[in-house]
Parts: C-alpha cells; sequence; structure tokens
C-alpha cells in the first residue's frame, strides 16, 4: 500500500504506520476530508444520538406509568442490559480490529449492526405480554438484545475518525459536525419521540409507534454513515497487541486516555439523569406532561447547533482541555441553579436549560475530540494502531455512564417514596416524591459533571506534544532499521 504524501504538522509516525496482522490503520495522512465525509460519518450520529437519548428519556417512565414496574425494579432493568455493554464493548472493538473486509474493518459494522438495531428497538415497545411483571422482563430482554447490537454499531463507529485522519485540527472538525448531527437527532428524537407517543394515544399502542418512528430513524443513520463514508480512508489492517488482555494492558498505561476516560463515564452518568428526569421534571414540577418534554429538549439541543461554531474557535484559542473544563463548568452551573425551578417562572426554567444544552454541547464535541488524540498518541508511542481497543473501552464506560443516570435516578424515586402507575399516565405523587424528581434532575447531576473534572490535572497531552512523540518514535524506528540494515 502506497501512503499519499502528509501534509505539515502530521506526526511522522501516522505518516506511515506500520502492518501486519491485527487493527486498522489510516489508508491516508491527508488533512482536509471531502464535505461529503464529513457528512456521511456525522449521519451516523443519528444513530448513536437516537439510542443514547429515547432509552434514557422515556424506558423509565415507560415502565414506571405504562406497564406498572415499582421505580426501584424499573431503575435495575434498566441498568442491567446496559451493563452488559461494559463487557460487550471491548470485544466488539477487538473484532472489527482484525476484520478485513472489501469495505474495511469498520463498516460492515455500521450497516449490519445498525440495521439489526432499529428491528430490536422497534421490539423493546412492542409490548406482547400486556402489562405487569412479564412486560417488564421482556423489555430487560428486548432491551439487552438492542444494546448488543448497538454495541457493534458504536464501537466501529467511534474508532472511525482516528482513521479517517491523522490531523489534530481536522479530528475537531471532523467531531463538530458529528457533534451537530448528534444535537439535531437528540431533538428529533428527545422532542417528537414524546409527542409521537401522545399522537398514538399514549400507554402501550402511543409507545408502539414511538418504536417505529425511532427504528426508521436508526435506519436513516445506518445507510447514510455506510453509504456517506464510502470511498473514505477505512484503514488496511495494521499491526496490533496479539490477544485481549495486552490490548487493555496498552489501554491502561496510556494515562491521557485513563484521565479523558473516568471523568467522561462520571459525566454521562449526569447527564443521563437529566434525560431520565425530563418527563418527571415536566410532570411534577413543570405541571405541564403533554408538551413541556418537548420544549425542555428544544430548550436543551437547539441553543447547542447554534454555538457549536463558537466552540470549535474556543478549542482553537484555549485548547481542547481547557474547553472542556469551561463547557463542563457551564452545564454544572446552570443544573444546580434549576433547583430553583419551583419558584421560577417557566420561561426563566426554560433559559436555564439552554445554557445546560450549551455547556453539554461543548462538554460532548471536545471529550470526543481528544479521544483520537489518545488513539494517535498511542499509535506514536507503540507502532501499532488498535483503535477499536480504545473505542471498545470508551463506549464501554460511556454506556455504563448512560445506564448509571436512569438507574440512579429511578433510585431517587424510590427512595423519595414515587408511586407507579400502568394507566399510561402518573400517578399523584406525594411532596416527597416530587422533591426527588427535582433534586435528581438538578443537583444530582451537577455533583456527577462539576467535581471529575478534577480528574483531567492528568491529561496533558497538546498537538506539540503528538508531534514530539511521534518524531522520537519515527527517529528510533530509522535507528533501528539503520543498525539492522549494518
Amino acid at each position: 500500500m502506497t501512503l499519499p504524501p502528509a501534509g505539515p504538522g502530521t506526526p511522522p509516525a501516522a505518516q506511515a504506520p506500520p502492518t501486519g496482522a491485527g487493527g486498522a490503520a489510516p489508508q491516508s495522512g491527508g488533512h482536509v476530508l471531502p464535505r461529503r465525509v464529513h457528512a456521511g460519518y456525522a449521519l451516523g450520529s443519528l444513530v448513536t444520538g437516537a439510542f443514547g437519548t429515547v432509552p434514557g428519556l422515556l424506558l423509565l417512565p415507560y415502565l414506571t406509568d405504562t406497564l406498572g414496574v415499582a421505580a426501584g425494579v424499573a431503575a435495575l432493568l434498566v441498568l442491567l442490559p446496559k451493563a452488559w455493554d461494559v463487557l460487550v464493548n471491548p470485544v466488539a472493538g477487538r473484532i472489527s480490529d482484525r476484520t478485513r473486509s472489501r469495505w474495511g474493518a469498520r463498516r460492515p459494522y455500521l450497516l449490519l449492526g445498525g440495521l439489526a438495531l432499529a428491528a430490536l428497538f422497534a421490539a423493546i415497545f412492542a409490548a406482547p405480554f400486556g402489562v405487569g411483571p412479564a412486560a417488564g422482563a421482556y423489555v430487560a430482554l428486548a432491551f439487552l438484545a438492542t444494546a448488543t447490537a448497538f454495541a457493534f454499531f458504536q464501537v466501529p463507529y467511534v474508532a472511525m475518525p482516528a482513521e479517517l485522519t491523522d490531523d489534530y485540527a481536522e479530528r475537531t472538525r471532523l467531531m463538530s459536525w458529528r457533534i451537530a448531527v448528534l444535537a439535531v437527532a437528540i431533538l428529533v428524537s428527545g422532542a417528537v419521540a414524546p409527542a409521537v407517543v401522545t399522537a398514538g394515544g399514549d400507554g402501550v399502542s402511543g409507545h408502539r409507534w414511538m418504536g417505529l418512528f425511532v427504528a426508521a430513524l436508526i435506519v436513516l443513520g445506518t445507510l447514510g454513515a455506510f453509504l456517506g463514508t464510502r470511498g473514505a480512508p477505512t484503514g488496511t489492517v495494521g499491526e496490533s497487541e496479539p490477544t485481549l488482555r495486552a490490548q487493555l494492558a496498552v489501554a491502561a498505561r496510556n494515562r491521557p486516555f485513563r484521565a479523558l476516560l473516568v471523568c467522561f463515564v462520571i459525566q454521562s452518568a449526569g447527564v443521563a439523569t437529566i434525560l431520565a428526569g425530563v418527563s418527571y421534571f415536566a410532570d411534577q414540577v413543570l405541571r405541564d406532561p403533554t408538551t413541556g418534554p418537548t420544549v425542555l429538549f428544544a430548550c436543551f439541543v437547539g441553543p447547542a447547533l447554534l454555538v457549536m461554531p463558537l466552540w470549535t474557535r474556543v478549542g482553537a484559542r484555549v485548547g481542547k482541555r481547557s474547553a472542556l473544563v469551561a463547557a463542563s463548568a457551564l452545564l454544572t452551573a446552570g443544573a444546580a441553579g434549576l433547583v430553583a425551578a419551583p419558584v421560577l417562572p417557566a420561561v426563566a426554567v426554560y433559559l436555564v436549560v439552554a445554557v445546560i444544552g450549551v455547556g453539554y454541547a461543548g462538554q460532548q464535541v471536545f471529550a470526543l475530540a481528544m479521544l483520537p488524540d489518545c488513539i494517535a498518541y498511542d499509535t506514536a508511542r507503540t507502532g501499532r494502531r488498535q483503535a477499536g481497543v480504545f473505542t471498545g473501552l470508551w463506549t464501554a464506560g460511556e454506556t455504563l455512564g448512560l445506564a448509571l443516570g436512569p438507574g440512579i435516578y429511578g433510585l431517587v424515586l424510590q427512595l423519595s417514596g414515587y408511586v407507579s402507575s400502568d394507566t399510561g399516565t402518573a400517578a399523584a405523587q406525594s411532596d416527597a416524591a416530587r422533591l426527588g424528581v427535582l433534586l435528581g434532575f438538578t443537583v444530582l447531576p451537577a455533583l456527577l459533571v462539576g467535581p471529575p473534572l478534577l480528574l483531567l490535572r492528568h491529561y496533558t497531552l497538546t498537538r506539540d506534544d503528538l508531534r514530539t512523540v511521534a518524531t522520537g518514535h519515527h527517529e528510533t524506528g530509522h535507528h533501528e532499521r539503520n543498525v539492522t540494515a549494518a
């Protein structure tokens, strides 16, 4: 394989990664990707956004207020299938690292995993057993299968940026496109899905229609990502550690990756508590169960679309880590301030939610832009590209965080005395239960997003660091080859 020449600033080790057996190595180190690839890759966020949003938003209230499952049991039913992904995701990463196909190492899984995910997602809300304990058990099993399919889409999808480009700034641009589409996906799925439930007659019937709507959105994102990245650098099979255990050990030795991963997992749990609490907050605090969830989502995601270019400029000016800290601090302050919602006018509540959305946009884009840098750092140090293992661990951690959010929120509801219902509408709640709804939506996410920022003091990776370690590896390789030749 012949590599095109790399532009200025491309790490030398990234210009010509070794090939052998194992993970994928990029075909091109070019700086600027075609707009078609930016857009095509970003469309995959319709899949990740829909699945990351709708179960966290609607599955817990579906179990407690439609199927009549107790809040504590419902929390476990939401948590356990997602926790399974902590085991599946690294395996999915290793499998995709070792895949050889004419479509590359990752794209086959985008198509197959995405289509399976769509069918299984619709099955979650099919309710073949009506309401009650059997219905809850069915949801847990269907959700487990769906989470497994999602792992085989998400892990290869998140691994692709490290192979599409080796340029530090281009990764941020690629992530900006992705997060912009992710914001649209969250807006469409999160705001429209509750409206589809209402239009479909609420209860079991409304949720069935909603499942079909989200499944169609997932199919659209799957086909868009698969076709849009056709002809883009997909990677060839490259050298990696021979066993999964050895690969995990390599990831554990990557200090910037460790710090970023733990921070992001905890923050993901905080974001997930916000998603899990939207319907409850709209019903019990805003007293607007019909339009409240849709308006909350519009205020949360709408500003994110507008500020994405601004966040990109901020990151270029102050660095990705500082920008991540600033965005997370904004998200934390907004969530904590929202505890005053019961005494604020509705318009003020929605404005605070918009501030949270601005912080969320930056928190997502910079964390995801820093991940490929960690992968490139490892490749430059070791000469081996194993993006699937890193992204498998990353998505496993993210999935765990997104599962913990609804689980913790459901536990808060249980402890505060929340009463479940099988009528399709929420039962009357006590003052203590309404307080639990409020604190779980405001103070709890603030505590989960803010303090983990202290972990980032161990993340010191910059553009210059990447260039330095890549140059050092490149020079060492030249020395070894000269000694061998002599």
